[in-house]
């Protein structure tokens, strides 16, 4: 049987004497779009920076068959590992050109060329505000500039924290088929959502986190038809998608 991508094993993560993550432990595997869905405070946000090394954890995490739990970021980018953060970080007075770059800081110019080329095709609006300044773009604009920067560095697996917040309906949409494209081109995606309804619907396997721990896993559909989950994540007043 071969090793997941990633595999993240009885992981805990503390602020202070208070454990917030606890023994979580999930996988994704080359080629798989896995989003873990669950209510803003569950533990989501804390557990993509434990893995990315942005925070401490106990427990194990392994990507590529190698264990990361005692690597440094940098070395964890440049193992492969990417994380697209809920609040974007773009540099706001450089222009969307120079943020994208930044995202390649590590290829030779030939290979950041060769990148930024191929994210203008998957991501045409950037290449018509290549020249503008990231401040002034909308909020999926931003989002949009947010992924190439990071897809600039040829993530093996790119993990999004909310790429939907704060965007329009129809704007999410587009944000989510995106996720689909890359997908296809090889990209594993570990994708953290509130918005369940849009997770599932492009997911290939998900988790349900609650106050710290994965309470349900399965496939989509079987997520879908959990009538304690429907209530919570997927009733009417959940965000349409």
């Amino acid at each position: 049987m071969t090793a997941p991508l990633l595999d993240v094993r009885n992981l805990c993560v503390s602020y202070g004497r208070a454990e917030v993550v606890h023994d979580v432990s999930i996988a994704v595997t080359a080629g798989a779009l896995v989003t873990v869905i669950g209510s803003n405070g569950a533990g989501k946000t804390t557990l993509l920076n434990a893995i990315m090394g942005l925070l401490k954890a106990r427990g194990g995490i392994g990507f590529r068959g190698n264990d990361v739990s005692a690597v440094a970021l940098e070395s964890r980018v440049q193992s492969g590992l990417c994380l697209v953060p809920e609040r974007r970080e773009l540099f706001a007075d450089m222009p969307v050109e120079d943020n994208l770059l930044l995202g390649g800081f590590r290829r030779s110019r030939a290979e950041r060329k060769e990148t930024l080329e191929q994210i203008f095709v998957r991501l045409p609006r950037l290449k018509e505000r290549r020249q503008q300044l990231a401040g002034t773009l909308s909020g999926g604009e931003r989002q949009m500039l947010a992924m190439g920067r990071a897809l600039m560095a040829r993530p093996v697996l790119l993990m999004l924290d909310e790429p939907s917040l704060g965007l329009a309906p129809r704007i999410v949409r587009d944000v989510f088929h995106i996720l689909t494209d890359l997908r296809q081109t090889g990209v594993s995606i570990l994708l953290v959502e509130q918005n369940a309804r849009a997770a599932l619907e492009v997911a290939d396997y998900a988790y349900v986190m609650e106050l710290g721990a994965i309470t349900t896993q399965g496939s989509p559909q079987q997520i879908a038809a959990d009538p304690r989950l429907v209530e919570s994540y997927l009733g009417l007043g959940g965000n349409e998608y």
